[in-house]
């Protein structure tokens, strides 16, 4: 519950600001931001609580149509008036049912773990590279990058595909920069149409908030411009995908110190600490369950190939192990150190949910002292299956449905998400999986209609 008299001066600060509706913002299973409008006089009620959702109306919110409806509980530290219509301001919120945390609400989830990380004395801090698509509809009903010049085979870093699309990226990188993000760098990705923003770490559920927001912000920003942002995991067959990088750290709770900073105890020369190596060898020992997670749809496994980009790579990790400043692993170590990078993260992520099973693996991995083993600082696309086999290294995940297999029977993933989530997530995508196991594609009928 917020102090009456603070709700009065936020519902006075907001109103000076322009602001003429407060949303009460929560997510779905996808970490799509769902909620109500609710006019600023009304602020108040709305703070404690008075938004009630029926949850069986969203993909994957465990609850029958019969049950007590959820009431969303907005975090007022967490507010955002809405750059491209200050007439908004979004909170995002945890929810409750019959006035306890909902135990299957992705934000409780993933604040279960940090609870846990600071009864360890720690703070998680995370940085997320958000990757995304800006496209055009065309009239044959399909979609094409909205430059003419943008057809290169290898487009990443083009400043003139980046200068043709500034309107739109110029507006996002303000928006972000107004709502205090701290965006350091941009650039034209590997794709064509692909795009990538760089801001500030911030403490893990701050990041995963400011994640639903991005992709809600990006395509109304877009949508202005007579365009849309797409966070489809990979749109082309032959072109990169795109990434959400998780950039993972921890940090002390009362002095602010980087604990994945080496203090003379960096075991492998990778520049990080003992503690940030057991955190690697838990997510590690996790990784196909984890991948179910952040990496959730049937086209996501399009991305986690060997090869398969015009551009000569897919810069998306295959295998379960981990390495200095090298992009083939599923944990990587950026040159500077002091942090630990999951790769397999992809932009269609619940970021809530995916961030909980990581911390989760992390801390176990430090509470038992897991060895993560030797890095690999060559390139693991080089190896063949067999050498990759001597090696004992471990395949992430080939499709949704080995995902979703190997996250039913990981223990940790049902104590991180509760039975009712759990059950849920399993149920969604096994039915995702099913449904795309049974559809024809166009592939199948060019080549086998007339090929027998």
């Amino acid at each position: 519950m917020t102090d009456l008299t603070d709700n009065q001066a936020l519902k006075q600060k907001l109103a000076d600001a322009g602001v003429k509706y407060a949303i009460a913002s929560y997510v779905d299973i996808h970490g799509i931001s769902k909620g109500k409008f609710v006019p600023v006089a009304h602020l108040g009620q709305m703070m404690e609580g008075s938004e009630l959702y029926t949850g069986a109306a969203l993909d994957g919110v465990p609850q029958d149509i019969s049950d007590d409806e959820v009431a969303a509980m907005p975090d007022v530290g967490g507010v955002a008036i809405c750059p491209w219509n200050r007439k908004l301001a979004w909170f995002p919120g945890n929810l409750y049912l019959n006035g306890k945390p909902f135990g299957a609400c992705s934000r409780n989830i993933f604040r279960r773990q940090l609870d846990a990380a600071a009864g360890m004395g720690y703070r998680f801090n995370l940085g997320i590279e958000t990757e995304f698509f800006l496209f055009r509809e065309t009239e044959d009903g399909g979609f094409a990058p909205l430059s003419d010049r943008d057809s290169l085979g290898k487009p990443c870093y083009d400043p003139r595909t980046l200068m043709d699309n500034l309107p739109i990226v110029d507006e996002l990188v303000d928006a972000m920069n107004e709502l205090g993000w701290d965006v350091y760098s941009f650039d034209h990705e590997d794709a064509n149409g692909q795009f990538e923003t760089d801001f500030k770490y911030a403490e893990g559920l701050t990041m995963a908030d400011r994640l639903v927001f991005f992709r809600m912000m990006a395509n109304e920003i877009a949508r202005k411009h007579g365009a849309f942002a797409s966070f489809m995991p990979k749109p082309f067959g032959d072109r990169t995908g795109s990434g959400a990088h998780y950039n993972m750290s921890l940090a002390d709770i009362k002095t602010g110190k980087n604990l994945f900073e080496p203090d003379g105890d960096d075991l492998h020369d990778c520049g990080i600490s003992k503690i940030a190596y057991h955190f690697t060898a838990g997510v590690l020992k996790h990784g196909a369950a984890i991948s179910a997670v952040i990496a959730p749809t049937v086209n996501s496994y399009k991305r986690l190939v060997r090869q398969g980009s015009m551009s000569g790579s897919t810069w998306a990790p295959v295998f379960m192990c981990y390495g200095s400043n090298n992009r083939t692993n599923m944990i990587r170590i950026p040159g500077m150190g002091g942090r630990i990078e999951c790769r397999a993260a992809d932009i269609a992520c619940n970021p809530y949910l995916g961030s909980a099973l990581i911390l989760a693996a992390g801390l176990e991995g430090i509470r038992e002292g897991l060895d993560a083993g030797a890095p690999h600082h060559e390139n693991m696309y080089n190896y063949s299956d067999a050498e990759i086999a001597e090696r004992g290294i471990e395949y992430l995940p080939r499709n949704l449905g080995e995902a979703v297999e190997a996250f039913e029977a990981d223990p940790l993933a049902k104590e991180v998400f509760g039975e009712a989530m759990f059950n849920s997530f399993v149920e969604y995508k096994k039915g995702e999986w099913e449904s795309y196991q049974n559809h024809v594609s166009e592939w199948e009928v060019d080549r086998y209609l007339k090929m027998f």
